[in-house]
């Protein structure tokens, strides 16, 4: 218990302080998919078929996309797949922050993306894994959390690689590579 505080209190210090595209915030969500049943009382549509959801730099693809939209207008998207994917370029920078998972809960209104299943978020060269991991794109925070879907638990795992250092005259170490 007290490795998985540390790994999670070590990941929330190495956030550096970038953030996912901010003008995607502004666009509007486009989904494209074999089929649609939108469902106007309700305030939800599902997508299926080869679904692709873009919002600019943001694209979610899965087998099945429920997009419900709240009394505030806020949307919600639960994306579906084997695994569903994610994508989204980091602010100021030409890097992606990238996920999977079996679901994909995307919320407009709190910019969190959770994967559940399988999760698995990489930025960079930096990689965490679990069952369940939360990215909170205006913070560009990760959390992963250990509880299985089963309920027992399971465990964490993370590969943090170090800030690679200036150029200085002499060539830099190779980079390690993921096992």
């Amino acid at each position: 218990m007290l490795n998985r505080l540390f790994l999670l209190l070590f990941l929330l210090f190495l956030v550096p302080s970038c953030w996912a595209e901010k003008a995607d915030r502004d666009k509007p969500i486009d989904i494209d998919a074999d089929k649609a049943e939108v469902d106007n009382a309700k305030q939800t549509s599902t997508f299926t078929g080869n679904v692709v959801v873009t919002q600019g730099t943001m694209v979610i693809r899965g087998d099945k996309m429920v997009v419900t939209q709240d009394k505030d207008g806020f949307k919600h998207g639960t994306a579906y797949g084997n695994p569903a994917s994610y994508r989204q370029k980091r602010e100021g920078l030409d890097e992606y922050v990238e996920g999977y998972g079996d679901r994909i809960v995307y919320d407009t209104r709190a910019d969190t993306v959770d994967f559940y299943v399988h999760a698995k978020v990489k930025r960079g060269n930096d990689e965490v894994r679990g069952e369940h991991v939360t990215y909170n794109s205006n913070t560009e925070i990760f959390q992963a959390n250990d509880q299985g879907s089963t309920g027992a638990p399971q465990r964490v795992h993370a590969v943090l690689y170090p800030k690679p250092k200036p150029a200085s005259g002499v060539s830099a170490a190779p980079a390690m590579e993921k096992k």
